[in-house]
C-alpha cells in the first residue's frame, strides 16, 4: 500500500512555537523534489514534546499542504494505548491516508502486550496502520514471530523496521509475505533492506536531500541495485552525519544551513554542538548543500 521514499519531516520552531509557514514551505519542497509520502510527528518531528493541540495541528498542516499529491502517514504513536487511540482517530478525521505506530516506549510490554496494543487500535480505527519497530527508542523488539501475528490484521500494513538486523528482516519477509510491506528506518540500511524485500524507506536523510533518497528507492524498485549503490555511496557520509548527535538535531542543523528553516529545538534536546555542527558543514559542502 505505501511505499517509496517517505519523509519523516521535522516540526520546525520559532521562539518556542511551531513555525507553520516554514512547515508548509517543508512539505512542498519535498513533494516538489519526488518524495514520495510524508509523516508529520515522527520522532524526527519531535513528537515527544509536542503538546496534543501541536500534535493535532502539525498532522493538519500536513494534509492541507499535501493535497492528496502524496500519502500522508501521521505519527499516532505513544506509550499509552488508549493515548495512541485517540491520536489515531484524530488523524483518521483529518484526513491522514495512514498512521505510523512507534511500539509503546518505556513500559517495555511483553510481545503478547505489543500484538493487543496494536490489535486493540487496529480494530477500533479503520486507518491503514505502519507498526515502527525501533528498539533503541523504546527499549523493546517487535519480533518477527509478533509481526506476522499483526500482518494478518486487514489494516495493519507495514512495518517500518529499525532494529538493524537483516536477520530479523530476512525473518519478517519470510513470515509476513509479499503481501505486507516492510520499510527501511534506517537510511544507511536501505539498499540492503531493499535487497531482502523491502519497499522503501522512512527516511531522515530525505529531509535534506529527498529527490537522492527517492531515487535510490525507485531504482531499488526496478531491481537496477548498481544504481542504488551509486547514490547510496555518495550520500553515505551525510547519512552518518545525521547521526552525529541525537536525531533531529542534526538535521535541523542542517536545514538550517540550507536556510530552510530555524535550528530551534526544545528541551531536553539543545542544539549541536560547534565541533559536530562544523563536521555537517563540511560533509554538506563536499555534496554542494551549502
Amino acid at each position: 500500500m505505501f511505499q517509496g521514499a517517505i519523509s519523516a519531516v521535522v516540526t520546525p520552531f520559532r521562539d518556542g512555537e511551531v513555525d507553520e509557514p516554514r512547515l508548509r514551505e517543508l512539505i512542498e519542497w519535498q513533494i516538489q523534489e519526488g518524495i514520495d509520502g510524508i509523516v508529520p510527528c515522527g520522532s524526527t518531528g519531535e513528537s515527544a514534546t509536542l503538546s496534543h493541540g501541536e500534535h493535532e495541528r502539525v498532522i493538519r498542516i500536513a494534509v492541507e499542504q499535501a493535497r492528496r499529491r502524496v500519502p500522508v502517514l501521521a505519527g499516532t504513536g505513544s506509550n499509552s494505548t488508549a493515548e495512541a487511540l485517540r491520536l489515531t482517530r484524530y488523524a483518521r478525521e483529518a484526513g491522514a491516508d495512514g498512521a505510523l505506530m512507534i511500539s509503546p516506549y518505556y513500559n517495555r510490554p511483553t510481545q503478547e502486550g505489543i500484538y493487543r496494543h496494536y490489535k486493540t487500535i487496529a480494530a477500533s480505527v479503520d486507518l491503514p496502520i505502519i507498526v515502527y519497530n525501533i528498539p533503541s527508542r523504546t527499549g523493546s523488539n517487535v519480533t518477527a514471530e509478533t509481526l506476522q501475528r499483526l500482518s494478518v490484521l486487514p489494516n495493519i500494513v507495514a512495518v517500518k523496521e529499525a532494529a538493524g538486523s537483516m536477520d530479523q528482516v530476512s525473518d519478517m519477509r519470510r513470515l509476513c509475505g509479499e503481501r505486507f510491506t516492510i520499510l527501511s528506518g534506517d537510511d544507511s540500511l536501505t539498499v540492503p533492506m531493499m535487497a531482502l524485500g523491502a519497499k522503501g524507506v522512512i527516511s531522515v536523510l530525505s529531509n535534506v536531500m529527498p529527490r537522492e533518497t527517492h531515487e535510490v528507492v525507485e531504482a531499488g524498485l526496478a531491481g537496477d541495485f548498481a544504481r542504488a549503490r551509486e547514490i547510496h555511496y555518495r550520500t553515505l557520509a551525510l547519512m552518518r552525519a545525521l547521526f552525529l548527535e541525537t536525531n533531529p538535531i542534526p538535521v535541523k542543523q542542517a536545514l538550517s544551513f540550507m536556510g530552510k528553516c530555524s535550528a530551534e529545538m526544545r528541551m531536553p534536546l539543545t542544539q549541536m554542538s560547534e565541533p559536530a555542527a562544523e563536521k555537517l558543514r563540511n560533509v554538506m559542502k563536499e555534496l554542494g548543500l551549502v
